[in-house]
């Protein structure tokens, strides 16, 4: 496949740091070898000799001197190489890529770093995007800052839809084929704010209509390992259907493991990454090394089979928070809102029916009640526009704190309505 179309003019302009590749000439170094290239600092110097870790079974994690020395050194820029290790294997036993022999996966601090950076080696100022509505609103918030022309797909209950997406496509081929998308963004899983999850049919077909019009699919799924259903049937990913080499999948260990670790990745065709991973040696030079370190330690621990078995009991825990929400909504909120149920991830998406925009309602009387969500404008490409939509998050909250929340927000919207009435008879 031809990348060249997807490269923007900042990007065409990155070169890689020559100090940062001067270590490819250790791959076939010498024992006997003297490193006077690397401005580093002496680790025999560094205050940390050690540290241990104590995990939620009572389990410790030590981190031995030469390994604390190295993690705490500047690090390979795509990322610790025995994480790197693992993260290939996790890729090809979960995703199996057609084209793994041309793909390759890199860390970033966090699946946002990697989305922000991804969005910026593609996308020229004016350059169009494909986006779902509702949206991610901190991917909202990166494009912003590119300009960009967004084409906007219509969503129903199982995320975008491919009836819609092939519309735009097709109007703006006619009206304006200088303007055809090189990019489409989405979250396939338990998407952020609705929580929508993506069946494979309909994976295929937008995947097929990526092939037919060539854009690039950036597949945002933090929530992959959050989906409620069967994990033996879960829809495969994008990665998984990809045979011309035109996805970069983001994941993150933010949702499953620790949000500040600040540890995802990026997995994808080599030479996009590549170009990724010049910009890295610009801004951050490596990721973190302490950091990674922890994450591939406690892969190492859990095995397989721990890691399975940790899922297993976030999915659980997480489907009990959601089944609170749903049943809190039932009792206190039907006739006021409605909602969609969601497979997976940490949201409940409302939509408030006596109430033409809840932005107001929120940011102004919902501290009063004791109760917080986001006004659902936040996720919109028109922020301006009245959306009657909000997000609820049950991730963080006791199910007693959930119920009372949702009691609250009752009253809350109660008293908008009656609120909005009087202006109107006023």
């Amino acid at each position: 496949m031809d990348y060249s179309k997807f490269i923007s003019k900042m990007a065409l302009n990155r070169v890689p740091s020559g100090i940062s590749e001067m270590r490819t000439y250790l791959r076939n170094a010498s024992p006997s070898l003297v490193w006077l290239a690397s401005g580093v600092p002496n680790a025999q110097k560094f205050p940390y000799k050690e540290a241990t870790f104590t995990l939620e079974d009572g389990k410790v994690i030590k981190i031995k001197p030469d390994v604390m020395a190295t993690c705490l050194q500047y690090g390979p820029t795509p990322g610790y190489p025995p994480l790197l290790t693992q993260l290939r294997e996790m890729t090809l036993e979960i995703h199996s890529p057609p084209r793994w022999s041309t793909s390759d996966v890199i860390v970033t601090l966090g699946c946002q770093d990697g989305m922000a950076k991804a969005i910026e080696m593609i996308l020229n100022p004016g350059d169009s995007i494909l986006v779902e509505e509702p949206c991610y609103s901190d991917a909202l918030c990166i494009l912003s800052a590119v300009t960009p022309n967004f084409l906007m797909v219509d969503t129903d209950e199982y995320g975008m839809c491919p009836n819609s997406l092939r519309r735009v496509l097709q109007e703006t081929e006619k009206s304006n084929p200088d303007k055809m998308p090189k990019l489409m963004y989405l979250v396939p899983n338990a998407s952020n704010p609705a929580g929508k999850t993506m069946n494979e049919e309909r994976k295929r077909k937008i995947y097929s209509l990526a092939s037919e019009y060539n854009f690039i699919i950036l597949e945002d799924d933090p929530y992959y390992y959050l989906q409620y259903g069967d994990p033996e049937k879960a829809p495969p990913s994008f990665l998984s259907l990809d045979t011309d080499g035109r996805v970069l999948r983001m994941d993150s260990f933010s949702k499953i493991v620790s949000a500040g670790l600040r540890v995802g990745y990026i997995t994808g065709p080599v030479e996009l990454l590549n170009r990724i991973v010049w910009h890295m040696q610009a801004s951050v030079l490596c990721p973190p090394g302490i950091t990674q370190v922890m994450i591939s330690e406690l892969l190492k621990e859990w095995g397989d089979e721990g890691f399975k078995n940790h899922i297993t009991n976030l999915r659980n825990f997480y489907r009990s928070q959601r089944d609170v929400m749903l049943q809190a909504a039932d009792t206190y909120l039907k006739g006021l809102c409605e909602w969609t149920i969601p497979d997976g991830g940490i949201f409940v998406w409302f939509k408030v029916l006596g109430v033409n925009d809840t932005e107001a309602m929120i940011k102004n009387r919902a501290v009063k009640k004791d109760v917080m969500l986001v006004p659902g404008n936040n996720f919109m490409l028109d922020t301006k526009k009245p959306c009657q939509y909000m997000r609820a998050a049950y991730s963080n909250v006791t199910p007693e704190q959930i119920v009372v929340a949702l009691k609250n927000l009752a009253e809350l919207i109660r008293e908008e309505i009656a609120l909005q009435d009087s202006l109107t008879t006023a």
